[in-house]
């Protein structure tokens, strides 16, 4: 499987085209090391550890040339996600009563819980954000089907990526059309069934959209496989990072184990 780059690929993320010292290596390291680090992390549970592997996220953030303060932001939109889970966690979980609200005990048990996944989601997604946010989306799929990906599941990554903004675009400009036609959304059937018919509507032009691009495609010569002229390779760079980042990982193992012993 090959691969064509072209100027008109958008970046992954938001975040393709930098040049760092994280952008320069070998795209399948990594995201390997993104799993690892994942992984570790994921399996960590003293606050202090996780604390450290914060701090190291931040380490890769400030090597990868990423802008921190957009980074930083993408990263408090994830936390929207979870932040009603974490602050009702230390009303949920028993222990020990911090203080109480409507006959609600806060515990200190869910406060260090809901502390816990806070600082493991933000440790790994700005890694993830880090090693793999700034790759080209066709880079990436190479990457992967060099990592043994199968082949349509990186067609469909690519394409998603590719057509996911054409789609807002398109949803966008229903509702435009919506609202210039007197729409206004309630509570009550006929906004159900204009939702209704949008989202008709929205599938219907995707289908009619992806025949057109497959056609187009096929008049150009695609045949399943996309062309790249490109060749990855590791190089002392990476062998250097990967043993760096690893070694760290390893650190927090072990602290985990030694404040877990005492």
């Amino acid at each position: 499987m090959t691969y064509v780059l072209t100027g008109d690929d958008k970046p992954f993320a938001g975040f393709g085209g930098l040049r760092s010292a994280v952008t320069g290596l070998d795209p399948r390291m990594r995201i390997v090391l993104t799993v690892i680090y994942a992984i570790t992390v994921v399996s960590l549970s003293d606050l202090r550890v996780l604390s450290g592997a914060l701090i190291l996220s931040m380490w890769l953030l400030a090597i990868s040339g990423l802008p921190f303060q957009k980074t930083l932001k993408r990263m408090a939109m994830m936390d929207g996600f979870i932040i009603f889970m974490l602050v009702l966690l230390p009303f949920t979980m028993p222990g020990t009563p911090i203080f109480t609200i409507w006959g609600f005990d806060a515990t200190w048990e869910g406060l260090w819980r809901a502390t816990e996944i806070a600082l493991t989601a933000n440790a790994v997604i700005l890694a993830v954000m880090t090693l793999v946010g700034s790759m080209e989306p066709v880079t990436m799929g190479h990457a992967l089907f060099a990592l043994k990906t199968p082949e349509r599941l990186v067609h469909l990554m690519m394409f998603t990526i590719r057509y996911i903004d054409v789609l807002r675009e398109e949803y966008l400009r229903l509702r435009t059309s919506m609202k210039l036609r007197g729409f206004r959304p309630g509570t009550n059937w006929h906004t159900y069934r204009s939702y209704g018919y949008l989202v008709g509507m929205m599938l219907v032009r995707a289908i009619e959209r992806s025949e057109r691009i497959l056609a187009a495609m096929k008049c150009r010569g695609f045949s399943g496989r996309i062309v790249l002229l490109e060749e990855f390779r590791l190089t002392r760079t990476d062998f250097i990072f990967a043993v760096a980042l690893c070694a760290a990982l390893a650190t927090l193992v072990w602290a985990e184990f030694l404040y877990a012993a005492y």
